[in-house]
């Protein structure tokens, strides 16, 4: 079977945007059967020829679900190339024999990719890390039909709408509403600007740093702390000395099986010492500092 397909190297994103989209819409689209064909070759003989035929055929694709993610600031170049990772990962799951055709099967991970770099990359931190969150994060501007905060119905009826908590939806709306701001971002001088408005290294102290006494105290704290311990440490026998030692105080910690094996006893009975001295530990530490 032959192909109109007969581009080989893929189109890059690294010059013009325009140029990039007028190469991949003039690339060919594939009839089912040349699509099974291919896949067919691909799983089969691991034929990397017939997965980038696959892959540049459905670009096209990968550009039109891209641009509907343009209103979270981001370069659609960016989306695009996130996009088709999305794709050449469904290619390489992509099963032709279950009749489903591959722009339908890669959707969810052109999606999926997408979502992952926005979330990354919208906000200096993360704004969004469960379940919940996620899906209101792509939902709840879309939602929103006026500006200003929601009313309580609103909320309750977002909520119930995504199957989420009318909570979750509160917190990811003061999170969307939210704005980076730089530690020590430079900032001009104003006599008449409200506090609220600097830099947080022009209001958060570091307390223990930049008081003396503060930090005097936590040094004095570290070192009795530390001489406690130590005399705690010099009344456990020998044996727990050394599996403390090596368990949690040396650089290259030893494994239970390690300690086993050099003292030929089970796991078990090691795993057990561990726990009498360290208990033996604490209650030394305690009569100390009485």
């Amino acid at each position: 079977m032959s192909y109109s397909l007969k581009l080989i190297s893929p189109p890059s994103l690294t010059g013009s945007l325009t140029s990039y989209l007028q190469q991949i819409n003039d690339i060919p689209l594939l009839t089912q059967a040349e699509e099974y064909d291919l896949a067919a070759r691909l799983q089969e003989n691991g034929d990397l020829g017939a997965a980038q035929k696959l892959v540049l055929s459905h670009i096209r694709y990968v550009a039109r679900v891209a641009k509907g993610y343009m209103g979270y600031g981001l370069q659609l170049a960016d989306l695009i190339q996130e996009g088709s990772i999305g794709l050449m990962k469904a290619v390489k799951r992509f099963r032709p024999e279950v009749g489903v055709r591959l722009v339908s099967f890669a959707v969810h991970w052109i999606k999926a990719e997408i979502h992952e770099f926005i979330l990354k990359n919208w906000r200096i931190v993360k704004i969004a890390t469960t379940k919940a969150q996620r899906k209101l994060f792509f939902n709840l501007r879309a939602e929103k039909k006026r500006l200003g905060w929601f009313t309580n119905e609103e909320v309750n009826a977002v909520a119930k709408d995504l199957g989420v908590q009318p909570a979750d939806v509160r917190c990811m709306e003061e999170r969307l509403n939210a704005r980076d701001l730089g530690f020590d971002m430079p900032y001009e001088r104003d006599n008449d600007k409200p506090a609220a408005l600097l830099s947080p290294v022009e209001y958060l102290e570091d307390e223990i740093n930049t008081n003396p006494y503060i930090a005097l105290a936590q040094d004095n704290w570290d070192t009795y702390a530390q001489q406690n311990f130590q005399a705690a440490f010099q009344k456990l026998d020998a044996r727990s000395q050394d599996i403390l030692q090596k368990r949690w105080l040396s650089e290259n910690k030893s494994t239970l099986q390690d300690l086993a094996d050099i003292y030929k006893v089970s796991v078990e009975r090691i795993r057990q010492l561990e726990k009498n001295s360290i208990e033996k530990l604490k209650a030394f530490i305690e009569n100390l500092e009485k």
